[in-house]
């Protein structure tokens, strides 16, 4: 079992979404702006976090960097869950720390295989930094 933090702006996109987590087995919890995902993730240490680009009051880059940040060496996985699907997107979601890119909308099949290549980092006790040096 995981801890799995959910960053959507749409409170109804982020229960969606933490019910299908949790019922996959992991623990969730759920921000809907980046200021409480950070908050949150301080005390929470999330092992994963699917998080929003398009946040109402800092981007998810920006969240994705203060997570890592907080991470340290800590094993993280990060996903960018957006609507914004263009080359240059994905660059920057890369560039700021997360580790996948996946575009909305996300069903269980996805999510299933999101949590799979999450597992199989987290358990190698891979860091986002590590990885890249690979």
């Amino acid at each position: 079992m995981y801890r799995v933090l959910v960053v959507d702006d749409y409170p109804d996109a982020a229960q969606v979404m933490g019910t299908l987590v949790t019922l996959l087995g992991h623990d969730v919890r759920s921000a809907t702006s980046g200021a409480e995902a950070i908050a949150i993730a301080e005390s929470y240490q999330p092992h994963l976090a699917l998080v929003d680009i398009g946040l109402p009051d800092i981007s998810g880059f920006d969240v994705a960097r203060a997570l890592r940040a907080q991470a340290g060496h800590r094993p993280l996985f990060l996903v960018a869950i957006t609507g914004w699907g263009q080359p240059e997107d994905r660059v920057r979601a890369i560039a700021a720390g997360f580790d996948v890119h996946q575009l909305k909308p996300i069903d269980r099949a996805v999510l299933r295989r999101l949590l799979a290549l999450a597992g199989a980092r987290l358990d190698a006790g891979v860091t986002s930094a590590e990885a890249d040096r690979t």
